[in-house]
């Protein structure tokens, strides 16, 4: 985290305010904070106690929204961002200027890279054209209309598609690289391995762009027992009538921005 947050206060554009959520820390992270917290005004600190589980969407989500009730709503741009990361000194400067730029633009983002052999390479589990969870921003009137963050596995993927679907532009920086601490999914508890296929079920996707997601993830990941998991996540969830997370109408949406995508792709 004090990595995180020295990568924060170094920014050339200001920040107006940074909350630090500790949602059960077991390191030294949220005693390492205690000097920023004295030297920064703008920097404070909310201690949360959930499950210890390591999982993704609900208990990172549930530690956003917490910490979000605290705050006042005098802001124009809001951001999400993991204890886990590095942005580069220009990132909120350029990120801000996405905005600028075009006032339809909801969602910004640079990207991830990951250390591998000693080098930073691409974290290849997502498009460079998707703005990833540990690095999310938006502007206060698309986080307004999409009904702010799900509280459930598929956060980060319904948000960007709810914001397409209120007509916002999402956009990513290519330039803008950010150095991701600790690869996505590292930590988390082995009963995650079945929430990827929870989450296409709530988001409507249906049986057979369920399936074809699920093949370019397990290609991605090179593993054929996460495609697996993901069909059983999605089985299991049809079965137990799982909440979700986007209307007929949204889903319907959704469905067809991806086949429009995959066509263009398969064309070009």
């Amino acid at each position: 985290m004090e990595s995180t947050i020295k990568s924060i206060v170094e920014q050339s554009h200001p920040v107006k305010k940074l909350l630090l959520v500790n949602d059960n820390s077991t390191d030294q992270s949220s005693t390492k904070t205690d000097n920023y917290l004295k030297k920064y005004d703008w920097i404070s600190k909310l201690d949360i106690n959930s499950n210890n589980k390591h999982l993704p969407g609900k208990k990172v989500i549930n530690a956003f929204n917490q910490g979000l009730n605290t705050m006042d709503s005098n802001y124009d741009i809001i951001c999400k961002f993991d204890a886990d990361i590095i942005l580069p000194k220009n990132y909120l400067e350029k990120i801000v200027l996405e905005y600028k730029k075009d006032p339809l633009v909801g969602m910004a983002s640079g990207i991830l890279y990951i250390k591998k052999n000693d080098n930073w390479i691409f974290e290849n589990i997502s498009s460079k054209k998707h703005v990833r969870g540990p690095i999310k921003s938006y502007k206060k009137e698309c986080f307004k209309e999409i009904g702010g963050l799900k509280e459930s596995i598929g956060w980060d993927t319904v948000d960007v598609l709810l914001a397409k679907y209120n007509k916002w532009k999402v956009v990513t920086n290519e330039t803008l690289i950010v150095k991701h601490l600790k690869p996505t999914g590292l930590n988390y508890n082995k009963s995650a391995k079945y929430l990827q296929g929870e989450a296409l079920y709530k988001m409507r996707f249906g049986i057979v762009l369920s399936l074809l997601s699920a093949l370019k993830r397990a290609y991605n990941l090179r593993s054929l027992t996460y495609l697996i998991f993901i069909k059983i996540g999605y089985i299991v969830s049809v079965f137990s009538s799982k909440k979700r997370l986007v209307n007929k109408k949204e889903g319907n949406f959704i469905r067809k921005l991806i086949w429009k995508n995959i066509f263009k792709k398969v064309i070009f």
